[in-house]
């Protein structure tokens, strides 16, 4: 099988914005990440040794000359230095294990977290693409595709709602991406505003948008203390960004904690918050008398929603918000991955990190629904004790 990656800004935006930030505050730190099959998906027989050799493929991956440029001219927070350090980057397939026992799929990455933190959003791509050849399952046409894209634009831009395409980590296929893209910029209307994947940004000149993941929670609050976790994480993202990228995600240790620990100082320097968990219209209720609290217009910040959005949730939560708070969408599989197959619902996460002062210790996600939390029992039991969170729930995603 040919190689199905072929650019190394194939990627979420946040990815370049934390590595960015981890080379500049954290170079010495060690990382693992493990794949998790939260849709119990069972893969064919051979799928590991094929999902190696793409793996393989991908330490050919290079910035180009015209990719640098791009992010020269789109990215000014980010610093030269460090488009020279990407330009040098290549892919370490041997930071990468993958193991298969029948249709059970293992996959852990391990090495310095400058270097594999780039690792998590191609490897999911490549196992959602891989699967759907290997077990021959047949999509709607490309046709259908983009008329599907165009129905749900329509939509967006009926409700004067802004999207963006955050599909890269468990869309169809690469090429499913394109037509997705194609449509989504060549659509009349102003809905859609940008692009998470930096390749995608390039070749159809929109914005890159992005700021940080879980993970930069998680390892602040594994370095740290979770009582510190959320207000040193956005700390040390003012540092590196100077008030750029400035969207706060809110559930690495639930909203509740978030909202309690998001002081005035931060709430007015933020240009809003992320909801990735949890009831979105509880959510923009609690976001709204936050900032009430705070005595900050909501109408001067933003929310931007990616949970798992389809256009009736997008309508639901556009209905409810109008003239409320602004708002934003992030939307992920149902554009890249409404092909008229069922949609694999798989994740990688961070488990572990180190430092020269720190023994192997491991990560916590606490979201706002206990069947997202992942991370070791007993460091789950101890983060929901230190948070005062009341007791452990049943959750799906334990790591052993």
């Amino acid at each position: 099988m040919e190689p199905i990656y072929h650019s190394i800004l194939d990627n979420d935006f946040y990815k370049i914005t934390m590595q960015f930030a981890v080379t500049k505050l954290y170079p010495d730190v060690q990382a693992k990440y493990a794949f998790i099959n939260r849709g119990k998906h069972e893969f064919p027989e051979g799928f590991g040794e094929e999902l190696k050799k793409q793996v393989r493929a991908m330490a050919e991956l290079a910035l180009t000359k015209e990719e640098k440029k791009y992010l020269q001219d789109n990215c000014p927070y980010i610093s030269p230095s460090y488009l020279d350090f990407l330009q040098g980057y290549r892919f370490d397939p041997d930071e990468v294990k993958i193991t298969q026992d029948g249709t059970d799929l293992q996959v852990h990455v391990e090495g310095n977290w400058y270097r594999t933190i780039l690792w998590e959003v191609p490897l999911l791509a490549l196992i959602c693409e891989l699967y759907y050849k290997m077990t021959k399952a047949e999509r709607i046409s490309d046709e259908e595709v983009k008329q599907r894209t165009s129905d749900k634009i329509d939509l967006y831009n009926r409700l004067d709602a802004n999207v963006a395409d955050f599909g890269t980590r468990r869309r169809h296929s690469y090429e499913v991406h394109d037509l997705v893209m194609q449509e989504l910029t060549t659509h009349t209307g102003k809905s859609f505003v940008g692009t998470s994947n930096v390749h995608f940004a390039h070749k159809y000149n929109v914005k890159p948008i992005g700021t940080h993941a879980h993970e930069w929670f998680m390892f602040h609050g594994a370095r740290f203390g979770y009582k510190i976790a959320n207000a040193i994480s956005l700390d040390r993202w003012v540092k590196v960004f100077y008030g750029d990228l400035g969207i706060a995600l809110s559930d690495t240790y639930t909203s509740e904690i978030f909202f309690r620990q998001f002081d005035k100082k931060h709430s007015k320097l933020f240009d809003g918050v992320r909801h990735d968990s949890g009831d979105p219209i509880e959510f923009a209720k609690m976001t709204i008398a936050h900032y009430e609290k705070m005595g900050i217009n909501p109408l001067h910040k933003t929310i931007i929603f990616s949970d798992g959005l389809n256009s009736e949730k997008v309508e639901t939560i556009s209905n409810f918000c109008k003239g409320k708070i602004g708002i934003s969408f992030g939307i992920g599989t149902n554009l890249t991955n409404d092909v008229g197959l069922r949609a694999m619902n798989i994740v990688m996460k961070l488990t572990e990190i180190s430092s020269y002062d720190l023994p192997w210790t491991g990560v916590v996600k606490l979201s706002d629904e206990g069947n997202k939390h992942t991370g070791k029992p007993r460091d789950i039991e101890l983060a929901k004790e230190i948070l005062q969170l009341g007791d452990i729930e049943k959750h799906d995603e334990v790591l052993q």
